[in-house]
């Protein structure tokens, strides 16, 4: 018999799901087969559902030999993966950082290593924030998503408590305000709010843009012209919504694409921003989060704002496009 007793980062969770990351390796038959048959929670069978709380007791009737099989830890190839995000604000429940353009927040078919998530959880081991040793079932974890060439800010909850009520505010509208600075082709004369739905191509990893009206999920959009070049503005976006490409896709769709696009935007377009600019890859960059409220235990990062400037060569060609006076929305 083994016995676990349950942490304060493993409070709040469903009986399953604690014993689906603790016994990583099991199948889920195997999963459920113990509940039914082979686990009691302080002494007494317990449902799938049953929410533990810290300090419970949970014994699982399986061999040693099991128990060494199911949590059994892959070991990594190589050294951690070089440190390439910058920490905007940290305390003892997040961290916010800057992820680079070209970083995946989560691994991929293709890149399962150097990842954002990856990298924050090595420097919050290399801190002392972060024992995997000692969290069977908890890491710390992203809230909100970027695509891999977006830049910009990033939330973490690095215990469990501030992991779900960080999740529960960006599902939630009006908690979290996001914000985003975009270079798109064009003289910007669209509306200030954008509506639409969007279906994915799961396929081809891309979404389609129909009316408000139309078959989907909904999305929307503000937008405000803040700067205007020869055949470019720069928009400040506030994303209502938080839909796969939903702002490339969106703005793409009234006629207005990301410089540097290649899923949704203009071929010959790019091609001049890259030419004179040096503007590879989307020009979209996560610059500012504002909490506006926030329960417990984070209520104290109510009215709090994150702002991440544009990395060095965006900034540049923001110059070159706009001129200076594009700066003034930091302050």
């Amino acid at each position: 018999m083994v016995k676990i007793t349950a942490a304060e980062n493993d409070a709040g969770q469903r009986f399953d799901r604690f014993l689906r990351k603790y016994l990583k390796n099991a199948p889920l038959s195997v999963i459920y087969r113990i509940i039914r048959k082979d686990a009691k929670v302080n002494g007494k069978r317990a449902r799938q559902e049953t929410e533990l709380s810290a300090g419970d007791e949970i014994s699982l009737y399986i061999s040693d030999e099991d128990l060494e099989r199911f949590t059994e830890r892959k070991k990594t190839a190589g050294p951690p993966a070089k440190r390439t995000f910058k920490v905007i604000y940290e305390d003892d429940n997040i961290i916010v950082v800057n992820k680079p353009a070209g970083l995946l927040i989560h691994g991929s078919a293709s890149e399962k290593k150097n990842t954002l998530v990856n990298q924050v959880t090595d420097y919050l081991i290399h801190k002392g924030d972060y024992s995997p040793r000692v969290e069977k079932t908890f890491s710390p974890a992203a809230v909100n998503r970027l695509d891999r060439n977006t830049s910009g800010l990033v939330m973490f909850g690095k215990n469990a408590a501030a992991l779900r009520t960080l999740a529960a505010m960006i599902r939630e509208r009006g908690c979290v305000e996001k914000r985003y600075l975009a270079v798109v082709k064009g003289h910007y004369d669209g509306p200030s709010v954008l509506k639409g739905t969007v279906v994915k191509d799961e396929k081809n990893n891309r979404v389609s843009v129909g009316s408000a009206d139309s078959e989907g999920l909904a999305i929307e959009t503000h937008v405000r012209a803040i700067a205007y070049g020869e055949d470019a503005s720069l928009l400040d976006i506030e994303l209502v919504t938080g839909r796969t490409h939903q702002i490339r896709a969106h703005l793409a769709s009234v006629g207005f694409p990301l410089a540097g696009d290649v899923k949704y935007g203009d071929r010959d377009f790019n091609s001049r921003m890259r030419g004179s600019l040096g503007i590879n890859g989307q020009f979209l960059h996560a610059y500012r989060l504002t909490v506006k409220r926030a329960a417990d235990p984070l209520g104290y990062l109510t009215d709090k704002t994150f702002v991440s400037e544009l990395p060095k060569n965006r900034e540049k060609a923001a110059q070159a496009l706009f001129g200076t006076d594009w700066k003034k929305i930091y302050r």
